[in-house]
């Protein structure tokens, strides 16, 4: 199976243009043979946690008409945003980050939300509380979002799942963060033995600059192709 990842700067808090924006990187993904494309972390809104806290308006459900760009594409995608979470804790309701994966067919497959949340997010979000599986193509996934993917234990329950592709999508900042997605994603192609697909912001990111570089990795951690650090770009490889 050939998957590609997919980076872009978002349009803040506009659902609408962020999902044209992902139509047209999927139909490049289509062209490029690919038969699932993934998506950064919060690729419909943008990492605008005080826009997202405020206006509920933000947080979309697998059904909402705004994704039907993407749902009708014809290539399998994993999209992630602000979703409502279950339940209402104290302090009022709180949204979730959500990954929602879609055949390509349109249909939903399966869903997932971020477990570990990094810091000032725990003031906005909801974790989430099972790990995210699915099969495609003959090939089992795995999902993470971001700060999950510094957590071994969370990687290792997918490997033990018989899981092959870990899937990440992601938001690493110019500096520090170029360093930590270097680090974090060969590492765990190497010592889980997965094809690993990350998916990077590239730009303005909320309080961030993304720093782009999605990137697939082969079991071991050889690198297979790589977006560059400043352009809205798509970048396939061969999985399985």
């Amino acid at each position: 199976m050939k998957i590609a990842t997919a980076q872009f700067t978002c349009v803040p808090a506009d659902i609408s243009a962020n999902v044209r924006q992902m139509a047209s990187l999927t139909d490049e993904a289509r062209v490029q043979g690919a038969e699932l494309v993934v998506f950064p972390e919060l690729a419909l809104t943008g990492y605008e946690l005080e826009a997202v806290l405020a206006r509920r308006d933000l947080w979309v459900q697998a059904d909402d008409p705004r994704l039907d760009a993407v749902r009708a594409s014809g290539v399998a995608s994993v999209v992630n945003c602000v979703a409502p979470a279950d339940g209402a804790p104290t302090g009022g309701e709180r949204p979730a980050i959500e990954t929602l994966v879609f055949g390509a067919d349109g249909e939903l497959v399966t869903t997932y939300r971020k477990r570990h949340l990094f810091e000032h997010e725990q003031d906005v979000f909801q974790a989430g509380r099972r790990d995210g599986r699915f099969e495609l193509g003959g090939l089992r996934f795995a999902l993470a979002t971001c700060f999950d993917n510094h957590f071994s234990e969370l990687v290792s329950r997918g490997a033990a799942d018989g899981c092959q592709v870990h899937l990440a999508s992601s938001l690493y900042g110019t500096g520090g963060g170029v360093e930590e997605l270097a680090t974090v994603y060969p590492g765990i192609a190497k010592n889980f033995n997965l094809y690993v697909v990350m998916a990077n912001h590239v730009g303005p990111a909320g309080q961030w600059t993304g720093c782009g570089r999605s990137a697939l990795w082969a079991p071991g951690g050889a690198l297979l192709t790589q977006a560059d650090a400043e352009t809205p770009m798509v970048v396939t490889a061969e999985v399985g």
